[in-house]
């Protein structure tokens, strides 16, 4: 009999860590973790299974197929903003054509077990596009369909999944003789910048946030790219690893939309500088702005509006700007450099 499992792909990045750390402890779920990358040996006996591989590696996501009824799919695997404008194409290879292969597999999946599988789906505030920052500084919280032109390579590919997954859900092989009965329940969050205590940045346009925070305990110096004025929205990872958690239980029929903007808090990065300066009053932080990073900073939004996921899931951050900073970032920050 094939044991049942949830999938995680990008297993060992920021998002990988605290879902596997939530989903193994509560002891319930077995966890087939992927990851290119070694994962952290504090991980592994959380997982049924982990497996070094690529996801655009087809024969050994076929033999996960035939191993594993796979009931949840949390797709984590992604080249982020900053390393995939240095290599586009491989981020499109890895971003779009590795979604494309899970959707297939889910779709499989879905048809063996009778009804459809969950493919969580991590999108980002890099979907958008502002034209200007006058427009930006004007246009407010952002809705889900607002201003969704992208200036990235990481953001094309993100909306652009977004749109596969709703294709795969709803209209797949739609003028197909044979009505395919059963396919994907495609469930995405775009996400603000997150910032973890856990694990070091790797190469968000976003990073300069928790860049600030782990240069700072560690007493070294930080010149950070984007000008003090910069405004994003921001979430620490407890919550993002909640929203997940409640998106993937809410009932399919509550469920009006299948990309739904989540958010916590909007700092200035003289703001973001300010809080770490008071908890780490010796950090040397400088701004000098990178003109092409800031230019994609500027096209995302300062604010997003997630009363959607609010209507239709009941979803509520559980630490806003201050408790974030003084419950979770910075003791665990301390702790982690002490």
């Amino acid at each position: 009999m094939r044991k049942e499992v949830v999938l995680i792909t990008g297993a060992n990045g920021e998002i990988g860590h605290g879902l596997i750390s939530h989903l193994g402890e509560s002891g319930d779920t077995k966890i087939v973790a992927m990851d290119v990358q070694p994962l952290d040996a504090s991980l592994l006996p959380l997982c049924e299974r982990f497996i070094q591989g690529d996801i655009l590696d087809n024969l050994l996501l076929g033999r996960l197929v035939a191993e594993y009824d796979i009931r949840t799919i949390y797709h984590l695997a992604s080249i982020l903003s900053t390393k995939a404008e240095y290599n586009p194409e491989t981020a499109h290879r890895v971003n779009v054509e590795g979604t494309l292969n899970l959707l297939r597999l889910a779709v499989e999946q879905s048809s063996w077990q009778g009804k459809p599988v969950k493919f969580l789906y991590p999108s980002s505030i890099a979907a958008y596009g502002l034209p200007s920052l006058e427009v930006k500084k004007k246009a407010g919280k952002i809705k889900e369909c607002d201003w969704c032109a992208p200036t990235t390579m990481y953001g094309c590919n993100k909306l652009y999944c977004e749109h596969l997954g709703r294709y795969y859900s709803r209209y797949y092989r739609q003028l197909a003789a044979d009505e395919v009965k059963h396919t994907v329940d495609f469930r995405c969050l775009r996400f603000p910048g997150l910032i973890s205590s856990v694990t070091i940045p790797t190469g968000g346009t976003s990073d300069y946030g928790p860049e600030m925070l782990h240069h700072a305990a560690q007493g070294k110096p930080y010149a950070c790219f984007v000008r003090p004025d910069a405004k994003l929205p921001f979430m620490v990872m407890p919550d993002a690893i909640k929203s997940l958690l409640q998106l993937e239980s809410a009932p399919r029929e509550n469920l009006k939309q299948m990309v739904y903007n989540v958010t916590s808090f909007s700092p200035t990065a003289e703001e973001f500088m300010v809080r770490v300066k008071k908890a780490f009053p010796n950090a040397v932080i400088t701004f000098e702005p990178h003109p092409a990073r800031q230019n994609i900073v500027d096209s995302w939004p300062a604010d997003v509006d997630d009363s959607a996921a609010t209507r239709d899931w009941g979803w509520k951050p559980d630490y806003d700007e201050q408790r974030a900073f003084d419950e979770y970032l910075i003791p665990s920050i301390k702790a982690r450099y002490a």
